[in-house]
Formats: structure tokens, C-alpha cells, sequence
């Protein structure tokens, strides 16, 4: 992969946030600059775009990632049909994953329609064209560690080519089973950034820089969610609480995202 010699620039137009006890954006940058947090916070994100019976049914995965887009969208006052989007997750439902493979190695015929159909990797971004009626182009990325990296580098060169403004999410959430002991991740977690050619808020800047070995991310939403899949956005995330700063997001095997955040 070539590093390219100016950085991906973005505005930041709107941010959807939501882990448990972190419930939304607000409860994230309040907890990353002063250490608070909101009481009774749910369990599990609610997004109103489903219908009540399909919202109790949909994966954890997908609801979060609904959630987060919807706040990011309003954040942004964009509509949401009107942006493409790129949803980035290191595994997808794999507690859905586990089931599959369990099932089938045990009683193949009872394998269920809708848990196969909640199991495909790109599962919430149908869900979220679906929902909106969104005719733009809707990506599925995985990448590993370097899922969200990945992503918003996809986000941020549809802005470079074509697209006005772009929708990012991203999410993981909790691992079971066997598959768990090679794909830690624990609790639920996701984050989601309408981005913009042309507009106002933050600005970001990213470029492909060599890896190197870097410490331990020490910010608070980072330490907060440490443990889950989709953890390595969290740096990203609490530079945007700051208002400024830069970041350094796995990218690859040889490469790290730069990321730099001004007012």
C-alpha cells in the first residue's frame, strides 16, 4: 500500500456514540473530560428507526449501529437517505456465528432462517438502508484490528472523489463460545461520524503513516471500553471530546492511521 502525500481531510458534522453506561455522545465527552456518568443508563440501545417487534428481535449488533447512525445523522441535521454509508465491524454478530456453527454441528435441521439472516457481515447496514430507504451505496468493511481504520479511510475517499458527505459506523459486541477464545471481545460498543467536503465542525485530517509500536491508548473512553473489538476507534474518539489533537489508529500490518482533529 503507498502512503499518499496529502492527508484525507473531513469535516466533522455530527457524532453517534453509545457503549453501556455511555449512553449517547453527550454521556461519552462528559465522561472523557470530567469523568461523569449518567444514572440508569438502559442495557441495551433501543433504535426507533425499527418497528417495536423487529427492535426486541434485532441482533445487539445491529441495534447499536442503527442507534449511533440515527444520533450522527441528527447531530449532523442531515437526512439519512441521503448519505452513502460505510459500516465497519471486526466480526459482525459473532455470538450469532456461534450459534450457527453449534447448530449445525448438532441438529442441522433446526437451524433458524432469521438467526442466518442476522448472521451476514453487512446484517446492519440492510437493516439501516432498509429502515431510511436509502438508495446511496451502503459498504460492509472488516479488517481486523484495523477495521475502523479501514473504514474511515473508505469514508474519507468517497468525500476525495465524489461524495458531499459520507456516514461512518462502527461496532462490535459481545463474543461467546469457542469462537470467543480466538476473537475476544467483551460488552457492546459503537461509534458513528457524519463526515463532510463542505461544512462545519471539527476537521479531520488522516494519512497512512509506517506502523510503529505505540503505547497503550490512555484516554478515558479508551481505558473505558478497552475490551471490546471495535476499541482501537476509542483514541479517535476522545481527541473529538477534546475538540483537538491527534490520534494513531491501526491501519495494517505496515501502516498506522494518522489522525489530526483541529477546532
Amino acid at each position: 500500500m503507498s502512503i499518499p502525500q496529502a492527508p484525507l481531510t473531513a469535516y466533522v458534522e455530527g457524532i453517534g456514540f453509545w457503549t453501556r453506561g455511555l449512553p449517547s455522545w453527550t454521556a461519552a465527552r462528559a465522561y472523557a473530560l470530567n469523568g461523569t456518568q449518567p444514572i440508569d443508563a438502559p442495557a441495551r440501545p433501543s433504535p426507533q428507526l425499527l418497528p417495536a417487534n423487529e427492535r426486541r428481535r434485532a441482533p445487539e449488533t445491529v441495534a447499536i449501529a442503527l442507534e449511533v447512525a440515527m444520533a450522527a445523522c441528527e447531530a449532523a441535521a442531515r437526512e439519512p437517505a441521503s448519505l452513502p454509508s460505510v459500516f465497519a465491524s471486526t466480526h459482525g454478530e459473532l455470538s450469532i456465528t456461534d450459534y450457527m456453527c453449534a447448530t449445525l454441528a448438532s441438529d442441522p435441521r433446526a437451524l433458524s432462517p432469521t438467526k442466518f439472516h442476522n448472521s451476514v457481515h453487512n446484517a446492519a447496514a440492510g437493516y439501516w438502508t432498509i429502515g431510511t430507504g436509502a438508495m446511496q451505496p451502503a459498504n460492509a468493511i472488516s479488517a481486523y484490528t484495523a477495521s475502523f481504520a479501514q473504514g474511515l479511510i473508505e469514508a474519507l475517499t468517497q468525500l476525495r472523489t465524489d461524495a458531499d458527505a459520507v456516514l461512518l459506523v462502527a461496532y462490535d459486541g459481545q463474543h461467546a463460545g469457542p469462537l470467543a477464545a480466538m476473537a475476544h471481545s467483551e460488552g457492546l460498543l459503537g461509534g458513528a461520524l457524519v463526515l463532510s467536503r463542505h461544512g462545519s465542525g471539527p476537521t479531520l485530517h488522516a494519512r497512512l503513516v509506517p506502523s510503529s509500536t505505540q503505547p497503550a491508548a490512555t484516554g478515558a473512553l479508551a481505558r473505558y471500553a478497552s475490551a471490546n473489538a471495535m476499541a482501537p476507534m476509542l483514541p479517535l474518539f476522545d481527541v473529538l471530546a477534546r475538540g483537538e489533537g491527534w490520534a494513531v489508529l491501526p491501519a495494517g500490518a505496515a501502516h498506522d492511521l494518522l489522525v489530526e482533529v483541529s477546532p
